[in-house]
């Protein structure tokens, strides 16, 4: 069972050795297996650096990922229509991590909170 999302740019200060990150993700591992999205293996994978490449693996390969499916489209959709008429544009895997949050319930770990201005979305306080 997930209780957290993982955004990319914690999986990649991770990578990156930020020991703080680490020391988080260890706590989080207390409430189960941490996850991500699809979407956010994509992103990481797209930035691997030479020599990353079996750490990166082995790494997404211990998380939970959530595919992209129907619902979770449909949802990011909705989300980026109803911002888009607020004047405030949403990407779209943003949008797509945000749905995967909100239909499975998930608390979302982020350092970039300013890009999901979504007051439904809950956070884990990140200090770092």
């Amino acid at each position: 069972m997930s209780r957290f999302l993982l955004d990319s740019d914690i999986i990649i200060w991770h990578l990156r050795g930020r020991r703080e990150v680490a020391e988080m993700l260890r706590d989080l591992q207390r409430f189960g297996l941490p996850a991500c999205s699809a979407l956010s293996v994509l992103e990481v994978q797209v930035g691997v650096r030479k020599g990353e490449e079996e750490k990166t693996d082995r790494l997404l390969g211990s998380l939970k990922i959530f595919d992209v499916n129907r619902e979770i489209a449909n949802k990011a959709a909705l989300l980026i229509r109803e911002y888009k008429g607020k004047g405030i544009s949403l990407e779209l895997p943003d949008a797509v991590i945000a749905s995967t949050c909100l239909l499975n319930d998930l608390i979302f770990v982020t350092c970039n909170r300013k890009h999901y201005p979504i007051p439904e979305l809950k956070f884990h306080s990140t200090t770092f």
